[in-house]
């Protein structure tokens, strides 16, 4: 009985423990890497410890798990087609297990409604130290002529572009338009005053700070979560929440003036954009079953190189999501991604429609409507080549199985009662 009452409440231990562990995570995500890639570490060795004492591998099944397992070995497979097979092996699995560790984690030991409130609140908590460093920097910044993130002959009057903590502003951008997502979506279900007006407070602060990015591509991606929560709430919200884009775009001659550039042939980015789209669709002609190798295109791009032909630069990939995973890992493994992307938005429409509390239908409305931002973004950008973005994904995708499970359990306790 003893021994019984220890093990119980040393279970109890370790699941408050690797709770909190997935906590950190989230609110160090943005903040730091190793912070929060140490805490993952010692959230899945307590996790394992803990199915040790069990004496039994109690793993939560997911619609997903034939697909996931299907990306790793084909992004498993890729390794061989890359020049540096050391280097892609190195990258690959330490991504890669990221990405799944964090997945399956929180997938596994998130299970009540309070946690998952709390793993949402510690993200945005963490967002609004992001956006207030950002603010400090609009105030003590750098310049942007020294790290190069503008055309200076294009934009003569853009000086400074906001990066935070996340090292540079598209990075920046693309953060905090998948936090406005989940804020606002909050904010428009929630059912208290309080926590409305402070939800709707931290949505202007990150959208005051997409700004300062001067991020086009966050941008419109921004203009495709207004779009889908038009569709998915009402036409009411898609009219008011479009005044805001509006009004972002002519009240600031800067924000025009980078808005009008997607168009002009001249700007260097758009230029290099499409130089490189050209040299990665090559890319993909030459292997395009198994790709040119995980993380190896900024080794291949070389070869490729129609357009800057200087040895010097570096490309690190390919801005344009779906161009550089079918470039890497070939063409069925960006289908296989996309498939666990159409997956997931799609699991999140069902518990949407499901959903009997105000706090899940929220959450599940921002998260559609930040991967729709990702979606829109990934044409013009790859902001998931960033470690901390794309394991932010990985994340949002475990709290739609996670809130689908929990609708699940509902239901099934429900027709129990009924009968």
């Amino acid at each position: 009985m003893n021994i019984t009452y220890k093990t119980t409440r040393t279970q109890y231990v370790l699941d408050y423990v690797i709770e909190h562990c997935i906590l950190a995570v989230a609110f160090f995500l943005p903040l730091s890497l190793n912070v929060s890639s140490g805490f993952l570490g010692l959230g899945a060795l307590l996790w394992l410890g803990k199915m040790i004492m069990v004496g039994k591998m109690n793993l939560k099944r997911t619609p997903f798990d034939l697909g996931i397992a299907l990306l790793v070995l084909l992004s498993a497979a890729s390794i061989w087609a890359s020049p540096d097979k050391g280097f892609s092996f190195y990258n690959y699995y330490n991504l890669m297990g990221r990405y799944v560790l964090i997945y399956y984690l929180a997938v596994n030991n998130i299970h009540s409604r309070a946690q998952v409130k709390q793993l949402i609140w510690a993200m945005l908590a963490s967002a609004t130290v992001v956006t207030l460093y950002g603010f400090y920097q609009t105030l003590f910044g750098s310049m942007v002529s020294a790290v190069e993130w503008v055309d200076g002959v294009q934009f003569p009057g853009l000086k400074l572009r906001v990066f935070s903590t996340m090292e540079n502003p598209n990075l920046l951008a693309g953060f905090l338009v998948t936090m406005m997502a989940i804020g606002s979506s909050m904010a428009y279900k929630e059912n208290t005053t309080k926590d409305k007006v402070i939800l709707f407070v931290l949505v202007a602060m990150f959208g005051t700070c997409l700004i300062l990015t001067y991020s086009r591509g966050a941008w419109l991606s921004l203009l495709a979560v207004v779009a889908i929560y038009g569709v998915l709430c009402n036409r009411k919200i898609f009219w008011l929440l479009i005044l805001l884009p509006i009004a972002m775009i002519f009240g600031h001659d800067a924000v025009l003036e980078r808005i009008m550039s997607i168009l002009n042939p001249t700007d260097t980015s758009s230029t290099l954009r499409l130089a490189l789209w050209e040299s990665t669709i090559a890319m993909i002609m030459d292997k395009p079953l198994l790709g040119i190798g995980w993380g190896a295109y900024w080794m291949v791009y070389p070869e490729y190189d129609f357009f800057i032909q200087n040895a010097n630069v570096k490309i690190l990939h390919a801005h344009n999501m779906y161009l550089n995973i079918a470039a890497e890992i070939g063409i069925p493994g960006l289908l296989t991604f996309l498939s666990i992307m159409y997956g997931h938005v799609s699991l999140a429409l069902s518990a949407l429609r499901q959903a009997t509390e105000y706090w899940a239908a929220g959450l599940m409305l921002g998260i559609i409507a930040a991967i729709g931002g990702m979606i829109v973004n990934g044409f013009t950008d790859y902001v998931m080549f960033n470690i901390q973005l794309s394991m932010l994904y990985w994340l949002l995708n475990a709290l739609i199985v996670i809130v689908w499970q929990q609708n699940h359990q509902r239901q099934i306790k429900r027709g129990i009662s009924e009968r």
